[in-house]
C-alpha cells in the first residue's frame, strides 16, 4: 500500500500562464461583451485542468490519474474518459455523484500487479480514502465521514497501455479541489403560504451553461427529501422545459421555452413560476426570466417575497433602554422600546419581528413574553426554558432545556399554545433553537449521550400556517467539537452559525447542504446575533462590548450592552 501525491502540474502551469497574461490586459477602450450565461462555449478557464494518461504508466498510476481527472469536468469529463477502455468509457457515468475525501495525500493505493510486470494482462487496484462528504446525482450534499474503499479493474490493451475496464460511477474529489470544480447554487421553492422562497442548496460542476442546468432542475426536479414537507413548487406537473439550452442575451435575460400547457396557466401561477425561477437563476448571473411558448412571448409578472427589515441596525438593551444602536445613541424601535423598558425584572433575550411590530422577550427567570404595541403577555412559564425564537408568522417557539420534544409554538397575537410533533425524539437536551426567516426550517443545538450536535429540520404547518410538526432532520447532523454552544443564528438564507463556549470561542458557519468553516470569535463571547450577510453578524462579550467582524478580525461596534437583540429568522 502506498500514499500518493497529486498530479496537478498542468493545473499549476495553467494558472501561471493566466497570471502572466494579466500584464497584457487592456486598460482603456470600450468593454467587450463576453460569453452569455447559458450560451454554448468552452468551460470556465479557472476550472483545474488534469493531465491525460502517461505512456507506459502502470495500473496504480492510471487509477491515480483517473481520480485526479475528476477535477476537470470539461466536455463531460473528457480527460477522465481517456483512462478508460473504449467499451467502459461508454458505460461510465460521471454525473452520478461525487465522493469527497479529506486530501489527495491521504489516498492509499494497493495494486495486485507490479508496474514492471510485462506479462500481466489484467490488474486490480484497491483505493482507500478518508471520505468526508458526498454529492448525489441531483447535486445534494451530505456528510459521509469514514473510510471508503473501491476496487478498480484494468486491462492491458493491444498497444501495451493499461486502461480501466471497471469502476464505480461518479467522480472523486478532495475537499480543497471540490469548491474549485463544483459551485454552490440555491434552488428556490415556495413555502406553504406562497409568501417566502426557501433555498435548497445544490452543487453543480462549473460550466458555462449553468442556467440550463438550474432551469431544468427547478422546472422538472423536486426539493430534497428532508425539505419537501415544508415547500412547494409553482410549476405545474404538465409544464416542462422545451429544448436543450436556455439562451441568455447580453442583458443577462433568460428566454425559457415552455410546453404549450403553460398557455392555460393562470396569471397568478405564472407570476409565481417566474419569481421562483428568476430567484433560482440569480446565482448564475441571470437578471430576468422571460417565458416563451412556440417562439411567442408568454407574459408573466412577479410576486413579492422579500420582507424588508424595519429599523435596520444593531438591536441592543443597555439595562434601561432597548433600541437600535447608532452613533453612540440608542434609537427607539417603534412602540416596542417603551413596552420593553417597563419590565421590572432583568431581561435575558429580545427577538424582534422584521416589521418591528412584535417581540419575544425572555426574562432572567426564564419566563417568555409576547410584546407588541400596548401589550405585554406572558406566553410560557415552564421551568428551564431556553431562549425563544420568533418566526415570520408571529409564532414564538420555546422549549425546556431538559425536554427537547416539548417544544411549543405560541401564537403571539392570540396567546394560543400549539404542540409541535416529532421534535428531536432522540435528543436528551436542547440548548438553542432558531427558526429561519422563511419560517420553513428550524435549526437547533441538541445533545445525546453528552455529544452536542447541530440539527436542521423542516417545519410542517397546517392550512392556516400553524406549526404542527417537524419533518425528518437534514441528513447532515454536525457534531460540535468546541464544547457547549453559546449562540445559534441564521446567516443569510442557507447558513447557520454556532458560537462555541469560552475560554476558546470559535464561530463555526455551516451551509445547510454544504461544508462548514470555522473562525476565532471574540474572547469571552456570550451571545450571537445573525443577519442577512456575514458582515451583519454581531457577537456580545461578557464585558458588554458588541463586536462586528471585519475581514479576519473582530472590531468593537457598541459598548455597555446588557442584551444583544436579535431579528426574527436570523
Amino acid at each position: 500500500m502506498r500514499l500518493r501525491t497529486g498530479i496537478r502540474l498542468l493545473a499549476v502551469a495553467t494558472v501561471g500562464l493566466l497570471l502572466a497574461g494579466c500584464a497584457g490586459l487592456p486598460t482603456s477602450g470600450p468593454p467587450n461583451a463576453g460569453l452569455a450565461v447559458g450560451e454554448d462555449g468552452e468551460d470556465p478557464a479557472f476550472t483545474p485542468i488534469a493531465q491525460g494518461p502517461e505512456p507506459g504508466a502502470g495500473p496504480e498510476d492510471i487509477v491515480a490519474g483517473f481520480l485526479e481527472a475528476s477535477m476537470t469536468p470539461a466536455n463531460n469529463w473528457e480527460i477522465a474518459h481517456q483512462f478508460l477502455t473504449e467499451d467502459f468509457s461508454r458505460e461510465w457515468d460521471p454525473e452520478v455523484g461525487v465522493a469527497i475525501d479529506s486530501s489527495v495525500l491521504e489516498r492509499r493505493f494497493t495494486p495486485d500487479v507490479d508496474a514492471d510486470d510485462e506479462s500481466a494482462t489484467a490488474a486490480a487496484v484497491i483505493v482507500e480514502l478518508d471520505q468526508i462528504a458526498s454529492v448525489d446525482a441531483d447535486g445534494a450534499y451530505s456528510a459521509a465521514a469514514g473510510a471508503a474503499k473501491a476496487t478498480y479493474r484494468l486491462e492491458r490493451e493491444s498497444g501495451g497501455e493499461w486502461r480501466i475496464s471497471e469502476a464505480k460511477d461518479g467522480v472523486t474529489l478532495d475537499i480543497d479541489t471540490f469548491s474549485k470544480v463544483y459551485e454552490k447554487f440555491a434552488l428556490k421553492y415556495f413555502d406553504s403560504s406562497w409568501t417566502h422562497l426557501v433555498p435548497d442548496v445544490r452543487w453543480y460542476p462549473r460550466r458555462a451553461a449553468m442556467a440550463t442546468t438550474i432551469t431544468r432542475a427547478v422546472i422538472s426536479g423536486a426539493p430534497t427529501d428532508w425539505l419537501a414537507p415544508a415547500v412547494q413548487t409553482a410549476f405545474p406537473a404538465d409544464v416542462s422545459l422545451v429544448g436543450e439550452a436556455v439562451p441568455i442575451d447580453s442583458s443577462q435575460v433568460a428566454s425559457v421555452s415552455l410546453t404549450r400547457s403553460a398557455l392555460s396557466t393562470s396569471s397568478s401561477v405564472l407570476a409565481r413560476m417566474r419569481t421562483q425561477l428568476e430567484e433560482s437563476l440569480a446565482g448564475a448571473g441571470v437578471s430576468e426570466v422571460r417565458f416563451v411558448v412556440d417562439g411567442a412571448p408568454l407574459a408573466a409578472d412577479t410576486v413579492s417575497v422579500e420582507e424588508s427589515i424595519v429599523d435596520p441596525g444593531v438591536l441592543v438593551f443597555d439595562g434601561t433602554t432597548f433600541g437600535t444602536a447608532a452613533s453612540g445613541e440608542i434609537a427607539p424601535v417603534g412602540a416596542l422600546t417603551e413596552q420593553i423598558s417597563e419590565f421590572a425584572r432583568p431581561i435575558r433575550s429580545i427577538d424582534v419581528s422584521l416589521d418591528a411590530q412584535f417581540a419575544a422577550v425572555q426574562l432572567q427567570d426564564g419566563h417568555v413574553w409576547a410584546v407588541s404595541d400596548g401589550t405585554r403577555n406572558e406566553v410560557d412559564g415552564r421551568p428551564g426554558l431556553i431562549v425563544p425564537s420568533l418566526d415570520p408568522f408571529g409564532f414564538i417557539w420555546s422549549a425546556p432545556a431538559s425536554s427537547p420534544a416539548q417544544v411549543r409554538a405560541w401564537d403571539a397575537r392570540r396567546i394560543v399554545e400549539h404542540e409541535v410533533a416529532d421534535a428531536w425524539p432522540d435528543a436528551d437536551t436542547i440548548s438553542h433553537l432558531r427558526v429561519s426567516a422563511d419560517g420553513a426550517r428550524i435549526a437547533a443545538v441538541v445533545a445525546s449521550g453528552g455529544v452536542h450536535r447541530l440539527v436542521v429540520a423542516a417545519i410542517i404547518r397546517n392550512d392556516d400556517g400553524v406549526p404542527i410538526g417537524l419533518g425528518e432532520q437534514f441528513p447532515q447532523e454536525v457534531p460540535l467539537p468546541h464544547g457547549t454552544a453559546q449562540g445559534l443564528a441564521w446567516v443569510g438564507a442557507d447558513s447557520v452559525a454556532v458560537l462555541s463556549d469560552p475560554p476558546d470561542p470559535v464561530l463555526t458557519t455551516f451551509t445547510v447542504g454544504g461544508p462548514w468553516s470555522t473562525s476565532p470569535a471574540p474572547v469571552d463571547a456570550v451571545s450571537l446575533a445573525g443577519a442577512r450577510t456575514t458582515t451583519g453578524v454581531r457577537v456580545l462579550a461578557d464585558d458588554g462590548v458588541v463586536y462586528a467582524q471585519r475581514g479576519s478580525s473582530w472590531q468593537n461596534a457598541v459598548d455597555d450592552v446588557v442584551v444583544l437583540g436579535t431579528r426574527a429568522g436570523y
